[in-house]
Parts: C-alpha cells; structure tokens; sequence
C-alpha cells in the first residue's frame, strides 16, 4: 500500500511539508512526485494529479486523488486508526482538529509577512503589529493545547500528533526570521527544528539547490538556529567505507567525506542530502556508526 504524494520545493512549499510529515513521521509508504513552483512546468506535474490545483496533492492506493492538507489529514487517519494519528480521548482529540483547522485557514498576516524559507535565518526582521497579533494567538492556543498534555511530552498534545504537522511550518517560520515567542512556545520550536524527519526534508531542500529568489529578505543572516549538522562535505572520489548506498542498495559512484572517513552514495541526490545533515538519515548513521 503505497500512497503518491506531489509536493512543490521543499525549502519554500510549507503547504507541502505538512502532507510529507503526515505521511513520513508514521511510517508510511509513499512514493514522491515534484512540481516547481511558479514554472511552467508546474501544471504538468499537476496533470497526474487532476482535478487537483494546488500542491499538496495525495493520490490514494486504489487512485483516489485528494488535496487540502486537511482532507489529507483526516483521510490517513481514517484509514490507519491503528497509528493514533490524532490524539487519544475525545475532547482532546476535537482540539487537535480545532487548532489543525485555524492554523490551515488563519494567521494570514504572518504567512504574507514571513513566508517558508528553509535555506536561511535572519536577523533584524521588524513584525508588524498584525504578525505580532498572530503569535500572541498563537501563544494562546498553544497553552490550551499543553493543558491536555501537562507536560507528558514536547509535543502540542504530549505524544506527536498531525496537529503537530499543521504546526511545523511555523516553527520554521520562528527560526528564519527570529520572531519573538515565549520560553514555552520557543521550546516547542526546538522540538520542532530538532525532529529527525524535518531535518531530513530540510536537508533535501538544501540538496535539491532550487532557490526562488523572491523569497529572500534585505536583511543580515544568521546560522539556522536548529540542531548543527555534523560536518560533512562532497568529494570526488573514494575509497568509501561502504560498497552500496545506505538508501538504495545500487553500487556506490559519488562520496562524502565526514570526521576523516569516506562514504559512498549511488548519486548526487543521495550525497547532498546526506552531507547536509548527515545524522538526520538512520540508513547513514547505521553505516556511520557500525
């Protein structure tokens, strides 16, 4: 049971950030389909997923095709009851979807004013009265959240939950341009930033080199203030430690060089994510570490 996934770039798509979580925090089989945002070429990937118009789009194992990261949401976790990917207990439950809802249809003012960029962190950004209304909203729904949990876990509602993917792109937001939350909020930002799945996404973006430059601001830039990836860097030859990619199994052709040792991946793709953020990819760390 696999289930196709269409996403735009990652380090600007936050819309698509949340249906990948959705799928890969709890284990679940998908394939990845890509279209860049603002090209032309941006409908044509939309094509194989029609009538959907906006990236995310899921297409089912039976073919169903579904879009909106809610309808994806709630479709997953009707058909996977045994994942628990919403909070247990129904009043906490009911809250998780309320908050998923107002993050999907609100908080227009920080979206405008602070759009996705995963590639950089900013220092000096100014927010509006408007965005500094929309994180004291956020400060309050996120205090209700952790009601529930009373400190069981570092989540919204304790244990990770899709509510936390409605949130993710925020946190990023916090951290690219330095927006000013609260001790708790911020420690909810970190869990964020320092969650092994995101840094893998974060880590393909940076792979990936696909820059839009209007994203970017006139301002000074500072160093991304998640977890500091261990220091790894391309090289162009070998001998590799391993003599197959961590991630395909196909025969090792282009290498990185981290602490002094040398691995081996079955292309540029697979290399490049891996330096970017080397310990974020189990399938490494298990040759790294061995």
């Amino acid at each position: 049971m696999t289930y196709d996934l269409l996403i735009g770039d990652r380090l600007h798509s936050s819309w698509s950030l949340r249906a990948w979580l959705m799928l890969e925090r709890p284990g679940l089989p998908h394939r990845l389909h890509h279209a860049r945002l603002y090209t032309p070429g941006f409908n044509e990937g939309l094509a194989e997923f029609a009538p959907a118009r906006l990236v995310p789009a899921l297409r089912l194992p039976e073919g169903t095709v579904l879009a909106e990261t809610l309808a994806i949401a709630e479709t997953l976790a009707e058909r996977h009851p045994e994942l628990g990917l919403w909070p247990g207990g129904a009043a906490v439950r009911a809250t998780a979807r309320w908050l998923a809802a107002e993050m999907h249809a609100g908080f227009t003012a920080l979206r405008e004013a602070c759009p996705m960029h995963l590639g950089v962190s900013y220092e000096g950004f100014r927010p509006s009265e408007t965005v500094r209304a929309d994180l004291d909203r956020l400060a309050v729904i996120w205090a209700h959240a952790r009601r529930f949990s009373d400190g069981a876990g570092p989540w919204l509602f304790g244990a990770w939950s899709l509510a936390d993917a409605f949130f993710a792109p925020v946190a990023t937001r916090v951290a690219t341009y330095g927006l000013p939350l609260g001790n708790a909020d911020m420690a909810y930002v970190a869990t964020q930033l320092a969650d092994p799945a995101f840094r893998r996404w974060r880590a393909m973006g940076l792979a990936d080199g696909y820059h839009q430059p209007f994203y970017d601001r006139d301002l000074p830039r500072r160093t991304w203030p998640g977890p500091a990836p261990l220091p790894a860097r391309p090289v162009k030859s070998g001998p590799a430690e391993n003599v197959v990619c961590p991630y395909s199994g196909r025969p090792v052709t282009h290498f990185l060089e981290t602490g002094g040792r040398v691995f081996g991946f079955c292309n540029a793709f697979c290399r490049d994510k891996t330096a970017a953020d080397p310990e974020a990819w189990p399938a490494f760390r298990a040759i790294y570490h061995s």
